[in-house]
């Protein structure tokens, strides 16, 4: 008997040092990802397979939009395909650049056309490189939520942004953190104002304002290079960065499109309440995350952890579950990615 499952596409940030090499030692060369070198060849980019087969990991390469970008759609989508038949994916949904994966993952691109898109956004993101990130967490070390610590962030940031030429908004809403984003005025402000606790506020290289109204720009230049001929409907729910749910069958591939290039690049991408929408309506067995790296772990836990889900609520009650009956599956974890692939 088959579990259900929801598959979880990863971001940027998830394609580091110990991720090289991570397509070839999983698939070797498919044809697919044959498919996309020649698409990078034909826009004179560095081909996923050389990216991805180069002798040392390279920050000031790999993590740029333009290359980081593919190579995780790239390992993402192909560790979606390689998923066992005896798990039911009942929904799919990602984080941030994710989403493009989850598309393509749940039907509403081609794999093709999906690459087009992440390519054409990514390569997009790098070359206006407007903004960027930090990120900030609101919850203890048992990955309870501080009383009033959140309030107190989102207070922050609407007093911050505005003020002397600071722009600063909530990016995304990542399980017990928040990643702000905003332009350089905004986010040293931010990053002055708040307590440092362990490594944060951590701001993230080569990352723009992501989800943003900064991404206007990009949104625009996006809608203009990629056609509503490459969007149509999911065979799988689709679940997006608001929580909304994208149904086969009652879905509209414009909208669809409307949405992936422009809500969804300049307004604030809740991946916690897209798991939580999940968890809710679709009660499954598993979540699955596919690869590269395993970073989403902690955020889809404490997404869970903030509703009660199924009674877990602490890292304590999460940990404990995971010991006994695992319900988060990582691709990229060694350990973990046997129980998916068969």
């Amino acid at each position: 008997m088959s579990k259900s499952a929801v598959l979880i596409c990863p971001g940027r940030g998830t394609y580091n040092a110990p991720e090289l090499g991570y397509i070839a030692r999983h698939f070797g060369s498919p044809a697919l990802l044959g498919e996309f070198d020649a698409y990078r060849t034909a826009q004179g980019q560095e081909t996923v397979s050389a990216l991805d087969g180069a002798e040392k990991f390279s920050a000031r390469v790999h993590t740029r939009g333009d290359n980081a970008s593919p190579l995780i759609y790239a390992a993402s989508l192909l560790d979606a395909q390689a998923i066992s038949a005896d798990y039911d994916i009942v929904a799919v949904t990602g984080n941030s650049m994710g989403w493009y994966t989850a598309l393509a993952a749940g039907g509403a691109l081609e794999p093709m056309a999906g690459f087009a898109v992440v390519n054409t956004m990514g390569t997009l993101m790098q070359e206006h490189l407007i903004g960027g990130q930090t990120l900030y967490p609101f919850v203890d070390d048992n990955w309870q939520e501080i009383p009033g610590k959140r309030d107190d962030l989102l207070t922050l940031v609407a007093d911050i942004d505005g003020r002397d030429g600071a722009v600063l908004a909530v990016s995304i809403r990542l399980g017990g953190m928040l990643v702000l984003a905003g332009n350089e005025a905004g986010l040293k402000a931010f990053e002055a104002a708040v307590p440092a606790y362990d490594r944060y506020p951590l701001r993230l290289p080569n990352h723009a304002a992501f989800h943003t109204a900064l991404q206007e720009p990009v949104a625009a230049e996006g809608r203009g290079r990629l056609g509503g001929d490459l969007f149509g409907t999911p065979q799988t729910p689709l679940i997006d960065g608001r929580g909304a749910i994208w149904w086969p069958g009652a879905s509209d591939a414009a909208a669809l499109r409307d949405y992936t290039l422009g809500a969804q690049v300049m307004e604030t991408y809740d991946f916690s309440h897209a798991i939580q929408v999940a968890a809710r309506e679709f009660a499954p067995d598993a979540f699955i995350v596919t690869g590269p790296g395993a970073t989403l772990g902690g955020a889809i836990a404490q997404s869970l952890i903030a509703i009660d889900w199924d009674g877990m609520d602490s890292k304590a009650a999460f940990q404990n579950r995971q010991s006994s009956q695992p319900i988060l599956i990582a691709m990229g974890r060694e350990d973990q990615r046997g129980f998916v692939t068969g």
